[in-house]
């Protein structure tokens, strides 16, 4: 009975258009009224227990560093970088716009700051060289999916506020998932490149102006080496380094690159601050709605209903993963992480998945859904960017889409490729 008042409610609010948040929360009050005996001063506390947490304070700063970095004109030193590295294989500029929303993955942590940032600047150079528009679209949008998934990763420290997990063991463990997905995006780009003769940069970079674009670019390629050594290093734990990397952000593009005047920055902080608070109203009402469905015992019935139908590792993670495509498909990817994982992660764990590997899966799984509608929300900015509509975008994203998951199944049954780095560095 709780159940189904609080899917009804989420349902109902969400197709409606109430934003998510208050979808969540709505859910958890009826959820509540629905339980009975509960006083409604429940929500206060449960609120105040949500947002408790020093690793949170990781997501303004790395949100805060994105949008630095985005808008000190960081972009276009990486796209040139990126030419640079692939400009030469057939469809030069897809190519490029997929590394380089590998490396500003490894800058923002945002599968939306790499579709906005990369495609206001690949999508005109891409209309330039006579690239199909509908194609350029795809490309960026399916690489702007690795945002979340090379660390740091805004998405990977909410995994671990619900599971409990490692944070700097999650950003370890999704950097050989990161760069599978990469490669096949560019194996994809290269064969509908090559059959429809899309063109590679004509004349190769002379050493003067290759060592300019370079020179440029260490900089700012500095940033994800920064985060990722220092934690490696045990100089920062993952929050620590997030506010360096915001610092260093700032230095970077106020001070020494000077692409960015010190009168901007209190807008940035503004919005820095607007987009962490819609996280943070999320994560609050998404954590009273789990405890309400913990009290309830919702969690069990999650297990027996797995079990019910086969106890094997590797039919529950076939079913786990059409199940997350599907809701992929439905909703955002923290309210589905946030209600989701506290309930599926035990059971993976007590099949004997490593919770890190069982991670990475429901993480990169629910960041499919960015591409795929009726959320899709990689799909609605590059739309918007690109004035170009879901339907032709979504069609000209699907060989994009099918190797994203048939990497996801590797990675599913491959868990050694998951776990290999964090093993080597100490987190198993």
């Amino acid at each position: 009975m709780v159940f189904a008042v609080i899917a009804a409610l989420f349902f109902l609010t969400t197709a409606v258009g109430i934003p998510i948040a208050f979808s969540t929360g709505l859910a958890a009050v009826g959820g509540i009224l629905a339980t009975g005996g509960i006083q409604l001063n429940v929500l206060v506390i449960r609120t105040l227990k949500a947002l408790d947490s020093f690793p949170l304070m990781a997501v303004p700063f790395f949100v805060l560093a994105g949008e630095v970095m985005a808008r000190g004109q960081v972009t276009e030193r990486l796209v040139r970088f990126s030419e640079i590295l692939v400009g030469r294989i057939s469809g030069g500029l897809a190519q490029a716009a997929i590394v380089a929303c590998t490396i500003f993955a490894g800058i923002t942590g945002s599968s939306t700051a790499d579709a906005t940032a990369i495609g206001s600047v690949m999508l005109p150079a891409m209309k330039a060289k006579k690239y199909p528009h509908d194609f350029s679209c795809a490309v960026i949008a399916s690489a702007a999916v690795l945002g979340p998934i090379i660390p740091p990763s805004i998405t990977f420290v909410i995994y671990s506020m619900a599971t409990g997990v490692s944070i700097g063991g999650m950003f370890m463990a999704g950097i050989i998932p990161g760069l599978l997905i990469a490669l096949g995006l560019m194996l994809v780009a290269y064969l509908i490149s090559r059959k429809n003769h899309y063109p590679r940069a004509a004349e190769p970079l002379t050493w003067k102006e290759t060592g300019a674009i370079l020179r440029t670019s260490a900089l700012s390629m500095v940033l994800p080496i920064l985060i990722v050594g220092g934690i490696l290093g045990g100089i920062f734990t993952p929050t620590e380094a997030a506010a360096v990397g915001a610092a260093y952000a700032i230095i970077l593009c106020v001070c020494i690159l000077k692409t960015l005047p010190l009168q901007a920055l209190p807008g940035i902080l503004f919005e820095s601050a607007k987009i962490s608070s819609i996280i943070w109203l999320l994560l609050a009402t998404t954590n009273i709605l789990v405890w309400v469905l913990a009290i309830n015992n919702v969690g069990p019935a999650v297990e027996r209903f797995f079990l019910s139908v086969s106890g094997n590792v590797y039919v529950f993670l076939l079913i786990v993963n059409l199940f997350l495509l599907v809701v992929g498909m439905l909703m955002d990817t923290f309210p589905a992480i946030m209600i989701l994982a506290p309930l599926l992660h035990p059971l993976a764990v007590q099949l004997g998945v490593h919770p890190l590997h069982f991670g990475i899966i429901m993480s990169v799984n629910l960041l499919i859904g960015q591409i795929t509608p009726p959320v899709g929300t990689n799909l609605f900015i590059l739309s918007a960017i690109g004035h170009i509509s879901i339907e032709k975008l979504f069609r000209a994203v699907i060989p994009f889409l099918l190797i994203e998951i048939v990497v996801l199944f590797i990675l599913t049954y491959v868990p050694a490729l998951t776990l290999w780095i964090p093993r080597m560095l100490g987190y198993l």
